[in-house]
């Protein structure tokens, strides 16, 4: 099996389509014109994040297209699929097509969440 992202006019992943491996060869074909779905299909590989592939295969554009993803068809040799940016002060990472905060996740075995407001990571206390 194969899949396959939808892209619409703004390069964002609208649906996410499995194609049999009989078909996986002319995916965009097939799900366009003989399904009669129309619109642009891209593969993406479903054991692809942050550039590698799960099972030890070749990655296939940096990550899995999920729906709101980001399709970018000049990162990298092949293209990336982008997931949404979740925070503003967030930074892309090149190597990887993932993002990354301003300040590394602290190290210390407990559980935070990001503080936008401030730039800071905030312990998630049990009450």
């Amino acid at each position: 099996m194969a899949h396959f992202a939808e892209v619409d006019e703004n390069n964002i992943v609208t649906r996410v389509l499995v194609v049999g491996d009989d078909q996986e060869h002319r995916g965009h074909d097939f799900l366009a014109n003989d399904l009669g779905l129309g619109g642009t299909w891209i593969k993406t590989s479903y054991n692809t994040l942050a550039g590698q592939h799960t099972k030890g295969g070749t990655p296939l554009r940096y990550n899995y297209a999920g729906i709101g993803y980001t399709w970018d068809p000049g990162f990298g040799e092949d293209g990336a699929f982008i997931p949404p940016k979740p925070f503003d002060s967030w930074l892309l990472d090149n190597n990887t097509a993932t993002w990354n905060p301003p300040v590394a996740y602290p190290n210390d075995g407990k559980l935070y969440s990001w503080n936008e407001k401030d730039g800071t990571w905030d312990e998630v206390v049990a009450e």
